[in-house]
This record gives C-alpha cells, structure tokens and sequence, in this order.
C-alpha cells in the first residue's frame, strides 16, 4: 500500500506527493520483509532442492525396482520418512 499526500502549489504538491509515496513505499517493504526473516535464505532453498532430487530419485528407484503405482510409492516415501 503506498500513501502520499501534496499540498500548496502544483509542483510542491506533486513533489510532496512523490516523496511521501517513496516513504510509504520503503515502511512497507521493510515491514513486508520483517515477518519472512530468513526463510527463504539460499541454503534453506538448497537444501530443499536437494531434498526433491532425492526423493525424485528414490521414486526412480522404485520405480525400476517394483512395479509400483504412484500411489504405493508415496505411501513408501512417507513411510521412509517417518523412520
């Protein structure tokens, strides 16, 4: 949400008007990031990319290894990460 106000003449209106859209726009970013902290640094992100390539690849395995359905793998992923 951005808020701005202008008053006097056209051009310091139009420049207050800027300026304080401008400052609205800065507290709301920095409020927007406050509440996500680090969640969604770049490590977490790796390591839940690698996190989907091994289960990609355990779903591959079992795949080849049973002739399964979608179904029962998922129940065998889930089971696995139970344990």
């Amino acid at each position: 949400m951005i808020i701005g106000f202008g008053f006097g003449n056209p051009l310091q209106s139009i420049i207050m008007l800027l300026f304080t859209s401008l400052i609205s726009y800065v507290i709301y970013q920095s409020l927007r990031n406050v509440g996500r902290g680090k969640r969604n640094s770049l490590p977490d992100r790796e390591q839940r990319r690698q996190d989907y390539y091994a289960q990609r690849e355990r779903t591959r395995d079992y795949a080849r290894q049973f002739d399964l359905t979608d179904e029962e793998i998922e129940r065998r992923l889930d089971e696995e990460d139970r344990i």
